[in-house]
């Protein structure tokens, strides 16, 4: 874990809020002059704090009406086949995230899809075949009451 001042935090928090701010105005809020805040930034993504930068994206305005969790269990859960399985699940653009689980569940995905019929071809033709599936468990979302990517940062 990276050892964080609190200009640091303060720098975390305003780029995970606008990713897009400039250096002067992200310098003018952590109390910086703006070399010294782009030398922080820049030490921060070296150092894998900051991963990247991305546009959040509304799915249903660009026609992925539906967002869908599967739990996923898998026949053997020997360390070749787990990576195989995730191998597999990192050629499918539609599965978002993938988050191998402690229980009776060894995997939570979750699916965007244009519509029922489509996520329903999805499922049988690329997710239950896949090697190694034993069962797949889905949910499809009514509502989302909250979406806030990042971590929560102490400033």
């Amino acid at each position: 874990m990276a050892t964080l001042d609190s200009i640091d935090r303060k720098l975390l928090s305003e780029l995970q809020s606008e990713g897009r701010v400039t250096n002067v105005d992200l310098a003018r809020r952590v109390g910086l002059t703006a070399p010294p805040c782009l030398r922080r930034v820049r030490a921060l993504e070296e150092d894998g704090v900051i991963r990247g930068y991305h546009a959040d994206l509304d799915a249903s305005k660009l026609g992925f009406a539906i967002t869908v969790f599967a739990m996923v269990s898998l026949r053997s859960q020997a360390e070749e086949d787990l990576r195989g399985f995730e191998e597999h699940i990192k050629t499918l653009p539609e599965v978002r995230e993938c988050h191998m689980l402690n229980g009776e569940i060894d995997f939570i995905l979750k699916i965007v899809s244009r519509d029922l019929q489509s996520f329903q071809e999805f499922l049988t033709s690329s997710l239950t075949p896949a090697p190694n599936v034993a069962s797949v468990k889905t949910s499809l979302t009514i509502r989302t009451a909250k979406h806030e990517p990042g971590v929560p940062l102490e400033v």
